[in-house]
């Protein structure tokens, strides 16, 4: 399991003790870097260790602010491995504070792919290829700009071309320019950026075709979400990583994809939500100020709201 941020009575780090002191191998990368949070996570790290775990911390040079767990168990049919990947941090704290998306899954091709990602973190082997993760920092800058320039070519071949992006900040230059780009070829795109944004949309003859909000409300957006329309058959990605070159080169972080139509669904309703949301959501203009967006005239839609409604089970 990965550990960025470490509450000091994580509930998590308690289990990982008791199941290392009784009996289980238990093998936590904890991010000694993890700013504000580097007092408990050294706690945890040395107590983790006391009780027998193996703790390591990572690939010199790069903080590991990716989000995984892999639980390897004996079965009556054999050896089964459930699969975590999330886009927020295993934090008590920030839990009840920010909005975070997770996947849990017993796919074997993502146990291969979670079992070498530990491995290369452990210093077992080296990276290989993955059947899904998209890895920074070798991989994901490529894989992203790859995506978008996919939709450009269905743009041009008259297929249509659509982008939806949701994340904590925007600033990698290179991507940015790939969205100009993209929104130049005939790509319509659409970006859910609660914090800073580098990139000016609406701009004639440059950023037409991009439009940004941010959603300012009761709990922290935290999730990072990425829809590709690919001529028909969309991808859903779901990453650790902002658009940033701090995520790009600097960090070890993982972008997954959603595979399942049913969750495909699940998230595509959240995006058009959020980018429905008449009550909390500000519109970036071309000249980087941000205006509330009004109803004119539509029932009110506060995204959050309707989100943790649906979350609980209501309609």
């Amino acid at each position: 399991m990965t550990l960025y941020r470490v509450s000091p009575t994580s509930p998590i780090a308690q289990a990982l003790a008791r199941a290392a002191e009784m009996g289980k191998e238990v093998t936590v990368l904890v991010e000694l870097q993890a700013r504000f949070d580097e007092e408990a996570n050294i706690h945890w790290a040395r107590a983790l260790a006391e009780v027998g775990a193996h703790v390591v911390y990572g690939l010199v040079g790069y903080k590991t602010h990716c989000k995984a767990c892999l639980i390897v168990r004996q079965e009556g049919d054999g050896i089964r491995r459930y699969c975590h990947l999330a886009t927020g941090n295993y934090n008590v704290r920030t839990a009840g504070v920010y909005t975070d998306l997770g996947l849990f899954t017993c796919r074997e091709s993502f146990g291969q792919d979670l079992t070498a990602l530990f491995n290369l973190l452990t210093g077992y082997t080296e990276a290989r290829g993955f059947n899904h993760l998209i890895l920074a920092p070798t991989e994901m800058r490529k894989g992203f700009i790859d995506r978008i320039r996919r939709e450009v070519e269905h743009a041009r071949a008259g297929r249509g071309g659509r982008i939806i992006a949701k994340m904590n900040g925007l600033v990698d230059e290179s991507l940015i320019d790939e969205l100009y780009a993209a929104s130049t070829a005939g790509v319509e795109i659409d970006l859910i950026v609660r914090g800073i944004c580098c990139l000016r949309p609406g701009v004639p003859g440059l950023s037409d075709r991009i439009r940004v909000r941010s959603i300012i409300d009761r709990f922290l957006e935290h999730a990072r979400v990425f829809y590709f329309q690919n001529d028909g058959n969309p991808e859903y990605l779901l990453a650790s990583a902002d658009w940033m070159p701090r995520n790009l080169d600097h960090r070890v972080e993982i972008a997954f994809p959603i595979l399942a139509p049913a969750l495909q669904a699940q998230l595509r309703q959240m995006l058009d939500t959020q980018l429905a949301d008449n009550v909390k959501a500000r519109i970036i203009q071309p000249d980087g100020r941000s205006e509330h967006v009004k109803p004119n005239g539509e029932p009110p839609l506060r995204s959050q709201d309707r989100l943790y409604a649906l979350s609980a089970g209501g309609h």
